[in-house]
C-alpha cells in the first residue's frame, strides 16, 4: 500500500472517531443551556456576590398632559342655500356677484312689476268699497232694515277684498328676491333679461359665520366626548381654529362604523373657508403623564412593554407602561410614580431586583444621552 493511501486511511479513521465521540458520552454530554427567565432569576438571587453594574440614569416628575382624541376632518358651512324666485317674471336688476358679501335682506335679483303695481291699488280701492258696505249693513241692522244674510254677505265681500290685497301684495313683494341670512354669494344663477319661472334659482348665498370643523370619530372614543367640550383644528395653512363642540351623531355610518362630530368657531371676518382640511384634535381630560425616550422601553418576561427604573435602595424595578402619545422627542407614557428614577444607558443589561450603581444625568446631558441610547440596539431584542 502506498504511503499516500495510508495516510488518507488515517483521516478517514481519525475523522469518524472524532465524529462518534459526540454520541459515546449519551445524553449527560450536552450541555445544559438555561433559559432567559432562568438566567434572570439566577442573577437577581445571586445579584449581590457580584459587583453592581452601572448604569445612567434621570430623575422623572410627571406632567399633566392633555389627554386628547385626534381626528382628520374638514372645515364646513353651516349653511347653503339656493334663493329662488316665488313668482314669475324678466329679470331687470342684479346687484350682486360671486363673492359679494351680502347681509340678511339685502337685494339679490328683481324681477319686473308689470301690471302689479295696479292689482294692488285696485284691490285697495276693492277693499275701501267692502268696508264701506259693511259698515253701511250694520247701520241698517240696528233700525231693522237689514237681514242676518244680507250682512252675512257683506262681511263676506270685505273679508274677500282684504284677502285680494294681501295676495297683490305679497306678489309685488315677491318682485324683490332678497337674501335669507348674512353671508357671501357663491355663485349667480340668473341674468339680467332672464326671465324667472316660479322656483328659478337666483343666487347662492353661502352661510360662513359660524364655521363648523366636522369629522368622524371610532366607536371606542364617541363615548369619551361631550357637547360643550373644545376642540382645536389645525388647517394645512398652518392656522388654528378653536370651536366648541355642538353636535355628535347617534347613528353610525354604515360603511365606516364612525360618528360625526360638528365643533361650532366663530368665524366674522370669513377668514376661514368652507372645505379646508384640518386635523381636529378633542381634549376629553388630563392624566399625570412621563415624557421619556422610546430606546428605553423594553420587554419583560411576560412580554409586556415597560421600562426600568432605580427605586430608594438602588436596585431596578420594571414597570409596565402604556403609550398615550407620540412627541417629537420620545413617548409621553402612564403607569409611572409621580417622580421615578429611569435609568437611561444600561437597562438592557440588568434585570429586575438586581443592585445596581447609578450615574444620575443633570439636564445637560439630556441631549447626549438621548443619542446615546438612539445608537443602541432596539430594547426588545436586548435581554429582558
Amino acid at each position: 500500500m502506498r504511503k499516500t493511501h495510508l495516510t488518507a486511511l488515517l483521516i478517514v479513521l481519525a475523522t469518524g472517531v472524532w465524529l462518534a465521540s459526540g454520541y459515546l458520552g449519551g445524553v449527560d454530554a450536552v450541555a445544559d443551556h438555561p433559559s432567559i427567565s432562568e438566567q434572570n432569576a439566577h442573577n437577581t438571587v445571586n445579584g449581590d456576590d457580584r459587583e453592581p453594574t452601572i448604569v445612567r440614569a434621570r430623575t422623572l416628575t410627571a406632567s399633566a398632559y392633555s389627554d386628547e382624541v385626534k381626528i382628520r376632518g374638514h372645515t364646513e358651512n353651516k349653511r347653503t342655500v339656493e334663493v329662488r324666485a316665488e313668482t314669475q317674471g324678466r329679470v331687470i336688476e342684479r346687484p350682486v356677484e360671486r363673492g359679494t358679501a351680502v347681509a340678511a335682506g339685502d337685494l339679490l335679483c328683481r324681477l319686473a312689476v308689470e301690471d302689479r303695481q295696479a292689482r294692488v291699488s285696485q284691490a285697495k280701492e276693492a277693499v275701501n268699497q267692502a268696508q264701506i258696505e259693511h259698515e253701511g249693513s250694520l247701520r241698517l241692522k240696528d233700525g231693522g232694515f237689514q237681514s242676518k244674510t244680507a250682512i252675512a254677505q257683506a262681511k263676506s265681500r270685505l273679508a274677500t277684498a282684504e284677502a285680494q290685497l294681501e295676495a297683490a301684495t305679497l306678489d309685488f313683494e315677491r318682485t324683490f328676491i332678497r337674501a335669507p341670512f348674512s353671508g357671501v354669494v357663491e355663485q349667480t344663477l340668473l341674468e339680467v333679461g332672464d326671465y324667472a319661472q316660479p322656483a328659478t334659482p337666483c343666487a347662492r348665498v353661502v352661510d360662513l359665520d359660524p364655521m363648523l370643523l366636522v369629522g368622524q370619530v371610532s366607536e371606542r372614543d364617541v363615548s369619551r366626548l361631550a357637547i360643550g367640550g373644545t376642540a382645536v383644528g389645525v388647517l394645512a395653512s398652518g392656522e388654528t381654529a378653536t370651536g366648541t363642540i355642538s353636535f355628535i351623531g347617534h347613528q353610525a355610518d354604515p360603511a365606516t362604523r364612525t360618528y360625526r362630530v360638528e365643533a361650532t368657531v366663530a368665524n366674522p371676518d370669513h377668514r376661514l373657508l368652507s372645505g379646508a382640511t384640518a386635523e381636529i384634535a378633542i381634549v376629553v381630560g388630563e392624566v399625570g403623564a412621563h415624557q421619556i425616550s422610546s430606546a428605553v422601553l423594553a420587554l419583560d418576561d411576560a412580554g409586556q412593554m415597560g421600562v426600568r427604573t432605580v427605586d430608594a435602595d438602588s436596585r431596578v424595578r420594571f414597570h409596565p407602561v402604556e403609550i398615550v402619545a407620540d412627541a417629537d422627542h420620545g413617548v409621553w407614557v402612564t403607569g409611572l410614580p409621580s417622580t421615578v428614577t429611569l435609568i437611561t444607558v444600561g437597562h438592557e443589561l440588568v434585570v429586575d431586583g438586581e443592585r445596581v450603581e447609578v450615574r444620575l444625568e443633570d439636564r445637560d446631558n439630556a441631549g447626549v444621552s438621548a443619542k446615546a441610547l438612539d445608537g443602541q440596539a432596539s430594547p426588545i431584542a436586548g435581554r429582558s
